[in-house]
């Protein structure tokens, strides 16, 4: 009797380990409000991206004090506990609208040949971009969801170009403290 309640005890256990060793992948959108401090919204699959982007959000509420809203800033980011749709990489978009941040992250698309895109060749986190000119319009991806979820939130104030410049170096700080590269997508315009 008492062997098979050691043994009944143990293989629950080991079945309990194996559930919880396996990632957890929702396949629909997430969305996160944390009224007066930011709103995320997650395509599909990319739920294991909140740990980075509320990161991001803490280190630019502490180093940054809104003084207009800041033009969307783009990012392709690689991070190896995050899988978007078989892809190794995610695309994710920064704004201050209102005095609130918005973030928005999704699936790249499959790859053709993009246009209109400049790379920041140092990229985010140290590491040169493998993406290049040969990938597909990241940046045209990203922004029309961002767009599609800022509708309701148009610009109010004039561009913030400081606080650009302080998402930019939150984005970098925090992916180089979790061992992820994001590079800067720069639209031409």
């Amino acid at each position: 009797m008492g062997e098979s309640l050691l043994l009944i005890t143990i293989i629950t256990l080991i079945v309990l380990t194996i559930r919880r060793a396996r990632p957890v992948v929702l396949e629909s959108p997430v969305i996160i409000q944390r009224p007066g401090q930011y709103h995320i919204t997650l395509a599909p699959q990319l739920n294991r991206a909140q740990t980075f982007i509320e990161q991001i959000a803490g280190k630019f509420s502490r180093t940054h004090t809104p003084q207009g809203d800041i033009p969307t800033q783009y990012f392709e980011v690689r991070d190896p506990k995050v899988f978007a749709q078989g892809q190794n990489c995610y695309l994710l978009a920064a704004t201050l609208r209102g005095g609130l941040l918005y973030f928005q992250a999704v699936n790249p698309r499959a790859s053709q040949p993009d246009a209109g895109i400049t790379n920041d060749l140092a990229g985010v986190g140290g590491q040169p971009s493998q993406m290049a000119s040969s990938s597909i319009s990241h940046v045209d991806t990203l922004r029309e969801f961002s767009e599609s979820v800022l509708k309701l939130h148009p610009h109010a104030e004039p561009a913030d170009e400081q606080g650009a410049k302080k998402m930019r170096e939150a984005v970098e700080a925090v992916a180089g403290d979790l061992k992820i590269t994001a590079t800067v997508l720069q639209a031409t315009v």
